[in-house]
Order: structure tokens, then C-alpha cells, then sequence
């Protein structure tokens, strides 16, 4: 009865080896989609960043233009 069970207990492991070797493969894929878009995601928060600073510094230099021009808006 042992070697029934223990025969038992590899064809049930052989039968799950191919869907672990595929759950692996979809793992590996997943990892790797996920660095790609923290590059991505980092890349775009660097460009946002350096967008506000670039609006930030024409903000600056246009409020400088009208203090010289004595411009002033009315809130």
C-alpha cells in the first residue's frame, strides 16, 4: 500500500511540474513588465519635475517683465 501511495504522490508531482514551470515563466514576465514601467514611471516623473521648473522660471522672469513695465493686475 506505501509504494501505491508514494506512486501516487510523484504522478501528482509530475502533473504539477509543467504548471509550475509555466506560473515561473509568467512570474519572470511580470517582473520584468513591472521594472520596465518604474523606468517608465521615473522617467516621467523626472520630466514633470523639470516642466514645472521650466514654467516656474518663465512665471519668474514674466512677473520681473511686468514690475519693470508696471504692470499690475488687479486682484
Amino acid at each position: 500500500m506505501t509504494a501505491e501511495i508514494e506512486n501516487r504522490v510523484l504522478e501528482h508531482l509530475r502533473a504539477i511540474r509543467p504548471d509550475l514551470a509555466d506560473i515561473k515563466r509568467d512570474v519572470t514576465a511580470n517582473s520584468l513588465q513591472l521594472s520596465a514601467m518604474g523606468q517608465q514611471l521615473a522617467g516621467l516623473t523626472a520630466a514633470v519635475y523639470g516642466s514645472k521648473s521650466d514654467v516656474d522660471d518663465i512665471k519668474r522672469r514674466l512677473e520681473r517683465l511686468e514690475r519693470r513695465l508696471e504692470l499690475h493686475d488687479e486682484h
